[in-house]
């Protein structure tokens, strides 16, 4: 029997060895069932079949073997590729993920071979086809897990880089202040120096840092949820936005139980980005309002600011990495890459919430958050 038809008569045979194989990679299999063990094996195998049936030239063949042949399977790619980003997610290394198409080589062959009585040139010429297509699957699946792996990278570089500002800013100005209310002498007024000095450095390294990663980013945010007060956290990311703006004076309204079990530094994160975004796009810095309502089993927050309302198209996409306002990209001065809303929605996802926003030039913009009291 031709190995094409072989692959499409055993294929679940096949499959099922895939699986017991992929079941032993621990410790990312331990927490997998069987469909999550199988994958795109199967897909891989038939689309593997229909290539070796396609007619092929010998020069065709030499190009495929560099890897410059013309895309012949599509749905290989494809599944292939949705393979590479499942097992990047699912916890596999790039080596773990790899030996998957070691061992169905090795098994499709080893079955293959068994099952021949009277082998000629035409099914040396079938191993040669399926080691292709399987070279194909094989490099297609590890560009998409190499593109989740930088991915995870970029997005953990820009939300580093991007938390890093507010503490930096309130550094800053803390010091400039003290500087202009209090005469510093000798040892005194270099520490302070030294300190404006290294938060501006500091500063620079961190715009460099959010440069490198501004056009690519992805994979949810870890928690680690606690008891916690969401008022608490609120009035603690009030203060630290008003160290860098001396003149804000956000209202702060509690009504009911604000209590719940959510990551406090992911919140504090939440919080800072919207208070700091109301600040900076309000046309008052002290006409902004936070209100917190506990209900039954959520508790709801709001963030309101009076200012240039967000058109319906920018809504849209309001939550998207790396959207800039209008204001922002027809220059006006900013601190912010359009990383601040992006990581806000990260947080409420992770933490099984909803988020949304309404503006009007007559009700001003709105954030709401309503966030489940237990993740």
């Amino acid at each position: 029997m031709r190995l094409p038809e072989f692959i499409r008569q055993h294929v679940d045979r096949i499959v099922d060895e895939w699986e017991q194989f992929a079941s032993t990679i621990t410790p990312a299999a331990e927490h997998m069932d069987r469909v999550a063990l199988r994958d795109h094996a199967k897909a891989i195998l038939l689309a593997a079949a229909r290539d070796m049936t396609t007619a092929q030239t010998s020069s065709e063949q030499m190009a495929k073997a560099k890897g410059e042949g013309p895309e012949k399977t599509p749905s290989l790619d494809e599944a292939a590729a949705s393979h590479g980003e499942l097992r990047h997610t699912a916890g596999f290394d790039l080596v773990q993920m790899t030996s998957e198409f070691r061992h169905l080589r090795a098994c499709v062959i080893r079955l293959w071979v068994a099952s021949l009585e009277s082998p000629d040139l035409a099914y040396f010429q079938d191993m040669i086809r399926f080691n292709e297509a399987i070279d194909e699957a094989l490099a297609e699946s590890t560009a998409a897990y190499a593109e989740q792996v930088n991915r995870s990278r970029d997005i953990f570089l820009a939300i580093l880089g991007h938390d890093l500002r507010a503490p930096l800013q309130a550094v800053s100005m803390s010091t400039e202040l003290l500087m202009r209310k209090v005469t510093l002498e000798g040892d005194a007024l270099a520490c302070a120096i030294n300190i404006k000095q290294g938060a501006r450095h500091m500063a620079v390294m961190v715009s460099d840092l959010l440069e490198l990663v501004r056009s690519r980013l992805g994979k949810s945010l870890p928690i680690e949820p606690a008891p916690m007060d969401l008022a608490d956290a609120a009035h603690a990311a009030i203060a630290e936005a008003c160290a860098g703006n001396p003149e804000c004076d956000p209202t702060v309204n509690v009504v009911g139980d604000t209590r719940g079990n959510w990551d406090a530094g992911r919140v504090g994160q939440l919080l800072q980005n919207l208070i700091g975004n109301a600040l900076q796009h309000g046309l008052n810095k002290r006409d902004v309002t936070v209100t917190l309502t506990g209900e039954p089993d959520t508790v709801r927050l709001t963030v309101h600011n009076y200012g240039v309302p967000i058109s319906e198209d920018a809504i849209g996409t309001i939550f998207d990495p790396m959207v800039r306002s209008v204001d922002e990209e027809l220059g006006q001065p900013s601190t912010s890459l359009g990383l601040g809303l992006f990581i806000v929605k990260e947080v409420v996802d992770a933490h099984g919430g909803t988020i949304e926003v309404s503006s009007s030039e007559a009700d001003g913009t709105m954030f709401t958050v309503v966030l489940p009291r237990k993740v």
